[in-house]
Formats: structure tokens, C-alpha cells, sequence
């Protein structure tokens, strides 16, 4: 498999730094959410990072695939529903938690779950964006990002080595 030319990998000190900056983010905005809603697989990380340092308790997960051979997004499918719990009030007090909203296709499926929700990610594409209340860092749409779970270590050529002529 060739690397696409805009290829973002993350470090897991990288994702760590960025999940808790988002959960600084968060913690301005509302001082006790009731629950936290991970979208998996790639909202997990994150919602764990954010739960310690937020202190929420109650974790669900939104499980939906997208991603099916880790290269282009697919049909979706929801593979396991939210408690009614969490739903309920249409998720008044809860925050919804992904790693990356990219065409947004995801994200308008969990929102139209939990319409009340606060929709938060780590990164977000310019697609996705406007269905996300709070992320750290915004990518072009034609990056790709190499999360830490999904790389192993193997030598890097240097950016200039690809634009020589």
C-alpha cells in the first residue's frame, strides 16, 4: 500500500497531548456532563483520556463502521445502539467523543441519535466539521492520519525526497 501525499502520523505521546487538550476545551464548556458516548473504535482512546480527566463515570459506545479496508469510507453500519439512558432528553449533558470527524457521514448518524449531545473529536476535516462543537487541530480533507494503534515502527523517508526532480 502506497502512503497518500498528505500523510499525518500520530504519535501516541501526540494523541495523549491532543486528547487532553480537548478535554481542557471541555471542561470550559460545561462543568459535569452526565455521560460520555464513544464513537468506536477510534473515539475509545480519547474517551478514556477524557473520562479520567473530566471525571465522568458513565461510558457508552456508538459502535459504527465506516472504515472498512482502512481506505476508503464505506456504506455505514450500526453495529450496536446507545442505552436509553443516554438517550434520553435527546442527550441533554452528554458528550459525544471521536478521534476524527472526515466526511461527516459518522458523525450526522450518532447526532441524529443524541441531537442535544456536545459533538467532540480530536481532529476534524473541513467535510466534517460543521457537525463537531469542539476539536484540537484541523487537517486539509486529503490528508490521511496514521493514528499510534494503526502504525508500527518503520523508517520514514524524508518530505523532500518525494518532491525532487
Amino acid at each position: 500500500m502506497s502512503l497518500p501525499e498528505k500523510a499525518f502520523p500520530v504519535s501516541w505521546d501526540q494523541f495523549h497531548r491532543d486528547s487532553r487538550a480537548l478535554a481542557w476545551r471541555l471542561a470550559g464548556i460545561n462543568g459535569k456532563w452526565r455521560a460520555i458516548v464513544c464513537i468506536t473504535r477510534g473515539g475509545l482512546v480519547p474517551a478514556a483520556i477524557i473520562s479520567r480527566e473530566l471525571g465522568v463515570r458513565l461510558i457508552d459506545t456508538a459502535c459504527v463502521a465506516s472504515y472498512h479496508d482502512y481506505t476508503d469510507q464505506g456504506e455505514l453500519q450500526v453495529i450496536k445502539e446507545i442505552s436509553p439512558e443516554i438517550l434520553a432528553d435527546g442527550g441533554e449533558g452528554v458528550l459525544i467523543v471521536d478521534d476524527l470527524t472526515d466526511t461527516g457521514k459518522t458523525a450526522q448518524v450518532v447526532r441524529a441519535m443524541l441531537p442535544k449531545a456536545h459533538f467532540a473529536t480530536i481532529y476534524a476535516k473541513p467535510k466534517g466539521r460543521p457537525l463537531v462543537d469542539t476539536f484540537v487541530t484541523e487537517v486539509s480533507q486529503d490528508t490521511w492520519i496514521y493514528f499510534p494503534w494503526d502504525m508500527g515502527f518503520t523508517y520514514q523517508k524524508p518530505i523532500a525526497d518525494d518532491h525532487r526532480g
